[in-house]
């Protein structure tokens, strides 16, 4: 039976195998840069690709010293380093120690230069840079007719909205003649009088954006008299049309997302100030109908018509008063009276005579109160209850002599 081993074992076997070839511990690798990212530990992940096959290779922070320029897509570049298997994941790759431009160096070179003096001359500047309308209604599109960067421009702009027109200059983007035909697109479509114009393609290498780092393009985008928004490859792809450009996108998709504003958002915005309107106007009309409603209040309280109501009603009230008050007073008066009668009834002669007493007086009317004033044979007069008697005194006796 054949020997089993383990994986760990195999990738460690495979390892040693690759150590000890001294041609994969110094070698130099020739190819395009694909998936360059840059991690935020300081280490660089890429692939090189030609034509015929790829390559997983890194380059370490502490490697970075020598390189000399910033590593983007489709760049053609020569990697110095070694070749060695990482175990855990049982695959090999390129670990580079230096990086340098092959090619394309002198195209990166033309571009930098480029960039430079354009950007020294002032093209490069924000007050040149037009804004870009938010309701555009026609927008100019200058790239290839059969590419995707069309196809994704069609789409967003028809699911945004579908009310913008599109127009298409069919360019070429890649290639002799490319430079002329970019140009002659944005000055056609700047003299129509579009509200916008976009310029790009999809993304490839160096050589296929090269069209977008003609000065001659950089100049037509800088003399162009309509806002220009620039779409050139992806999001890591920058050539000197997106230096000049008013506005950059990252790709074509989001070049129409900018263009276009979008309909539906739009309606949904102005259905949503529409509602919030009609609520501060409904709260505005609550405070003036209250308002009002306090005037009403306040010019009826002041209406002279309604004083006079007001007065007679509290007349009447002290009328009501005043009445209950001397009906009290009158009771209180008439209860006096009768005690007051009462006791003046009380010390009446009268009452006294109807009781069986007489009034006795003088034939001068004068009342005689003791015998000593009376002598024999005088007139006197006795009051009854109902009537009078005059009588002669005939005998006068005191009471002393009773005793």
């Amino acid at each position: 039976m054949a020997s089993v081993y383990t994986v760990s074992q195999v990738n460690s076997y495979i390892k040693n195998m690759f150590v000890q070839d001294f041609a994969l511990r110094k070698i130099s690798i020739k190819g395009e840069v694909s998936n360059c990212k840059y991690h935020t530990s300081g280490h660089i992940y890429f692939t090189l690709k030609d034509q015929g096959g790829t390559i997983s290779a890194v380059m370490f922070a502490g490697q970075r010293k020598g390189l000399k320029f910033q590593m983007q897509e489709g760049q053609q570049v020569v990697v110095s380093g070694s070749v060695d298997v990482y175990e855990r994941d049982g695959r090999y790759q390129l670990y580079a120690s230096e990086i340098k431009l092959d090619g394309t160096g002198d195209l990166f070179e033309r571009f930098v230069k480029l960039r430079d003096e354009l950007e020294e001359m002032g093209m490069f500047s924000a007050e040149y840079k037009q804004p870009i309308p938010k309701y555009a209604k026609t927008v100019g599109i200058v790239t290839a007719s059969t590419g995707a960067a069309i196809r994704d421009i069609m789409n967003i702009s028809s699911r945004r909205n579908p009310y913008v027109q599109l127009i298409l200059f069919p360019a070429l983007v890649q290639g002799a003649g490319a430079k002329m035909s970019i140009v002659r697109g944005i000055r056609t479509l700047d003299e129509m009088g579009v509200d916008v114009i976009i310029v790009g393609r999809g993304g490839g290498s160096i050589e296929d954006l090269w069209a977008f780092n003609e000065e001659v393009v950089a100049r037509a985008i800088f003399d162009c008299t309509t806002p220009i928004i620039s779409a050139v490859g992806h999001e890591t792809d920058v050539t000197i049309a997106d230096y000049v450009a008013d506005l950059r996108a990252p790709t074509p998709s989001a070049a129409a997302e900018l263009a276009v504003f979008d309909y539906r958002q739009f309606g949904e915005q102005t259905q949503m100030y529409r509602q919030a309107l009609t609520r501060s106007m409904e709260r505005r009309l609550d405070r003036k109908r209250y308002q009002l409603e306090q005037c009403r209040l306040k010019l009826k309280l002041y209406d002279p018509a309604y004083q006079i109501r007001e007065k007679r009603q509290r007349l009447a009230d002290m009328e009501d008063r005043l009445r209950a008050l001397m009906d009290r007073r009158v009771l209180d008066c008439r209860h006096r009276l009768a005690l007051a009668s009462g006791r003046l009834q009380g010390l009446s002669p009268l009452e006294k005579i109807s009781r069986g007493f007489g009034f006795v007086t003088g034939e001068d009317g004068k009342r005689i109160e003791t015998v000593d004033t009376v002598k024999k044979g005088q007139v006197i007069q006795v009051q009854l209850a109902d009537g009078k008697i005059l009588s002669e005194v005939t005998e006068v006796i005191s009471g002393d002599s009773r005793s």
